[in-house]
């Protein structure tokens, strides 16, 4: 595509909003039937993959945020610096309590129970997340934006969150694994806390991070 065909900047950042808002409220919907389902199921992994939608659309809000506002742009990064500091430590917490909780499943033999709600909402995350991460990566390259394409980064940690779900439910559901569920979660642990630690960095961007 030629410079000269592409869209305007205007109209590039208007997808970008709604990338974000498609992606904040999915991640609504996802977190609540994931905390729902995974309590009445006694699944570590599906409660810890819907706390940490909760966290996303903290972070997805901040970048909406950012992408609606040009004013003032020091108060901007301020605002942004402490939000994303709040993201961060949040993720951070999160991995520890499901660190906490699946080692302590393991040891105990805690056996959650079948959850088909959370092993259909993991093979739907499987689905629309990478397309919600290829949308992402065209607009930022299209915006050269820094912080969508940071982003875009994030929801594809999502999907690798999504496929670990999917598959610890599945082997408990089929297989009887008992042990797959709070293994799932540890491996969601070090993606979590990645996260976390990316947020805390607050590799904060220029004007040119639209």
């Amino acid at each position: 595509m030629t410079a000269e065909s592409l869209p305007s900047r205007h109209v590039l950042l208007q997808r970008g909003r709604t990338l974000e808002y498609a992606t904040v409220g999915y991640n609504v919907i996802e977190g609540v039937i994931a905390i729902g389902s995974g309590v009445l199921a006694s699944s570590i992994a599906l409660v810890g993959f819907g706390i940490d939608s909760g966290i996303e659309v903290l972070s997805g809000l901040v970048l909406l945020w950012r992408l609606n506002t040009r004013r003032d742009e020091d108060a901007r990064e301020r605002v942004e610096a402490r939000a994303l500091k709040l993201v961060g430590w949040s993720f951070l917490i999160l991995a520890a309590y499901v660190a906490f909780d699946a080692a302590t499943a393991l040891v105990r033999r805690e056996a959650p129970e079948e959850s088909r709600v959370g092993i259909a909402l993991a093979a739907v995350s499987v689905i629309v997340m990478p397309l919600l991460v290829r949308a992402k990566r065209r607009v930022a390259a299209q915006l050269n934006s820094r912080a969508l394409a940071a982003d875009s980064k994030q929801t594809e940690l999502c999907t690798w969150l999504s496929a670990i779900l999917l598959g610890g439910l599945v082997l408990n559901a089929l297989a009887g694994w008992w042990w797959a569920d709070p293994v799932a979660a540890l491996i969601m642990v070090p993606i979590i806390a990645n996260e976390g630690i990316e947020a805390l960095r607050g590799e904060t961007c220029e004007d040119d991070c639209a």
